[in-house]
């Protein structure tokens, strides 16, 4: 899962994208208004944390023009703003959530989860593919009976294999999703974690579900290829 932060706030953009990785988000931050509504409008994120007061482009502008141009990505305001009166203006122009700062990050990640779930067409609270499963609220893999330890980076690359599968997932797609726009490594790692996903997914004697396409990406999908 994809989230930018546009927030000026140096030092709390850091505990944000800190508290968010941890959890397996890929995360861009951005501390400019118009930096930031490049983004939003350019690249495709899962969900848009947004202070209102900017340098350049102010919070509430950069949200007019997402909505005025068909742009459902879930936003969540973060805002020293808490009279009523701002609240509702900011719901009213299109936020999803409203966060008054200070925050807890806490509440923060239990918002982001909860706002995910309940878009229209939002990430469910748990994904499967044959006998290969994911529970998002908790972040337990099983596969079988067996419970599967991953990183961060693990569990987020595997998500997306989940959120896609039968599609052949290119390297660059990858490392868009699991990753962010800072994103500067080799394709090879990206190889090493599919390996290390394939270890862990495999070790009890399970059928390989994690496919190689050569010279494209990888595929999740139930075939003959045996593990090894």
């Amino acid at each position: 899962m994809r989230v930018l932060v546009i927030e000026d706030e140096k030092k709390l953009a850091g505990f944000i994208r800190r508290a968010l990785r941890e959890e397996g988000y890929a995360v861009d931050v951005s501390h400019d208004g118009d930096e930031g509504a490049h983004y939003a409008l350019t690249t495709n994120f899962d969900a848009i944390l947004l202070d209102l007061r900017l340098p350049g482009r102010d919070g509430l502008s950069i949200l007019r023009e997402l909505r005025a141009q068909k742009k459902t990505t879930p936003v969540i305001i973060l805002s020293v703003r808490d009279t009523v009166e701002e609240r509702v203006l900011g719901l009213d122009e299109g936020a999803d959530d409203y966060l008054v700062k200070p925050f807890s990050l806490d509440e923060l990640r239990a918002r982001l989860r909860a706002l995910l779930r309940r878009g229209k067409e939002g990430p469910p609270a748990a994904l499967h593919f044959a006998d290969l499963s994911m529970n998002l609220l908790d972040r337990k893999v099983m596969r079988g009976n067996h419970r599967v330890r991953l990183t961060a980076k693990e569990f987020a690359l595997l998500e997306f294999l989940l959120r896609n599968p039968g599609r052949v997932l290119t390297r660059a797609s990858i490392a868009e999703h699991v990753w962010s726009l800072d994103f500067h490594g080799q394709s090879n790692v990206i190889d090493v974690l599919v390996r290390e996903l394939r270890a862990k997914t495999e070790t009890h004697g399970g059928s390989r579900l994690i496919h190689t396409v050569r010279g494209v990406g990888y595929v999740l999908r139930e075939g003959e290829e045996p593990a090894g």
